[in-house]
C-alpha cells in the first residue's frame, strides 16, 4: 500500500527543480527514471531533472567486492553532492545503502519491491535448469560472499569465481565461448529491471539462497531536515516493503554487516490490516542467516511478531540478530572480518 503526502499546496506552489542522482550505471539510470517517473505523475506541476555520477565501487572493477570494504563505496561521492545541496535526492538499490547513514542523510523513501530472489543465468547454449543438474567442478560466477557461503554449503561441488563489471559485462563473460564460467547468480529484479529477463534460467528461492537485505527494493535518501523533499517521498513510499526492509537493515545493522558479508533473509508480511491512513499492523515474518566464508557453519533463526509501524518492525530485526549472535553468528563474522583483513593484506603485498 502507497502512502500519500498530506497538504502539498505549499510543495507545488515554489519553482524548485528537484534534482535526483545516482550511479552511472546503466541500471541505476533506468531505476532513477521510475523514480522520477513516479515523483512526476504524482506532482504534476512540479519538475524533476536527473544527474548520474561514478562511484568508487564502479571506477574499481578489479579488486573482489570482499576485499574493498563497506558499502559507503557506491554512495560516498553521491552523498557529498546530496550534503552540499547540489542534488537533491539520491536514487539508490537499497542493499547497497549503508545501514548507518552519514549525519545530515535520511532515507526519504522505499519503494514497492520487486521479487528480492536471486537467479541462476546459464551459458548461452547450454541446456542446464538448475544447480543440481551442472557437473561437478562447474564454475559459477558471482562477486557476493553471501552467495557463495551459502552454495558452497549446498554444493560443494562446485567451484565459485569472482565477477565484476555491470550487467552487460558480465553477461558478456558469462557467454564467451573460452570463458571459465557455467553460469552466474544474479539479482532478479537488475535483470527485470533491464529488460533481461529472459535470460533468467531458475530463481533460487530460500532455502537454496537467502537474498541480501533490502535486495529488490529502491530507496530515495535525502538530506534530513528538507521538509519539502521528505514530503514529497512520502507519496512514493510503499509501507508493507517499507517494514520488512527497515526489519533487515535493523539485523543488519546489529550484526555489523557491511557490503560483503554472508548474511541472508527473508521476510513476509502477512495478516496485514489496513485502515483510512494505510497499513495499520501486519505479522512481520524474518528468517536470518549467516554462513562461513567456506560453507561449513550456519547459523539460521526465524522470529516473527505483529508489529503497527517501522519502529516496531526495526525492534523486531534487532531481535533475530541478537538470537543469531546468541547462537553462533557473532563468532562466524569474526572469522570473516580476519579473513578479508588477511587476504587484503596479501593483495596489497603483491
Amino acid at each position: 500500500m502507497t502512502s500519500t503526502p498530506g497538504n502539498t499546496d505549499d510543495v507545488e506552489s515554489k519553482p524548485r527543480t528537484f534534482v535526483l542522482a545516482s550511479r552511472a550505471s546503466q541500471l541505476a539510470q533506468i531505476q532513477t527514471s521510475v523514480v522520477r517517473d513516479a515523483l512526476q505523475a504524482a506532482f504534476p506541476s512540479l519538475s524533476f531533472d536527473t544527474s548520474f555520477m561514478s562511484t568508487e565501487g564502479d571506477k574499481n572493477q578489479s579488486q573482489a567486492l570482499y576485499l574493498l570494504g563497506g558499502k559507503a563505496l557506491w554512495t560516498k561521492e553521491l552523498e557529498v553532492a546530496l550534503k552540499d545541496g547540489t542534488v537533491d535526492m539520491l536514487v539508490h538499490s537499497l542493499k547497497d545503502v549503508p545501514t548507518i547513514l552519514p549525519d545530515g542523510c535520511e532515507i526519504g523513501a522505499i519503494l514497492e519491491r520487486e521479487d528480492p530472489v536471486d537467479s541462476l543465468v546459464v551459458k548461452q547454449g547450454l541446456s542446464y535448469k538448475n544447480l543440481e543438474d551442472l557437473p561437478d567442478g562447474s564454475v559459477i560466477g558471482t562477486s557476493s560472499v553471501r552467495r557463495v557461503a551459502q552454495l558452497r554449503r549446498n554444493f560443494p561441488r562446485l567451484q565459485f569465481m569472482d565477477v565484476r563489471g555491470n550487467l552487460n559485462t558480465r553477461l558478456a563473460k558469462l557467454d564467451a565461448p573460452e570463458g571459465p564460467f557455467t553460469a552466474l547468480i544474479l539479482a532478479k529484479a537488475g535483470l527485470v529491471r533491464l529488460g533481461m529477463g529472459h535470460r533468467i534460467t531458475g530463481n533460487l528461492d530460500a532455502p537454496i539462497l537467502y537474498h541480501a537485505v533490502s535486495q529488490g527494493a529502491l530507496a530515495v535518501e535525502i538530506r534530513a531536515g528538507d521538509t519539502q523533499v521528505r514530503e514529497l517521498c512520502e507519496a512514493l513510499t510503499h509501507t508493507e516493503t517499507q517494514w520488512k526492509c527497515l526489519a533487515e537493515r535493523a539485523m543488519l545493522r546489529k550484526l555489523e554487516g557491511g557490503c560483503s558479508v554472508p548474511v541472508g533473509v527473508v521476510t513476509s508480511l502477512t495478516h496485514v490490516e489496513s485502515g483510512q491512513m494505510g497499513l495499520k499492523s501486519g505479522l512481520l515474518q524474518i528468517t536470518g542467516c549467516v554462513t562461513s566464508i567456506d560453507g561449513s557453519s550456519h547459523v539460521q533463526d526465524t522470529l516473527a511478531e505483529t508489529v503497527r509501524n517501522t519502529e516496531e518492525a526495526e525492534q523486531l530485526g534487532t531481535k533475530l540478530a541478537t538470537l543469531l549472535i546468541d547462537n553462533g553468528a557473532g563468532a562466524i563474522l569474526e572469522d570473516v572480518s580476519r579473513d578479508r583483513a588477511k587476504r587484503a593484506t596479501e593483495a596489497k603485498e603483491k
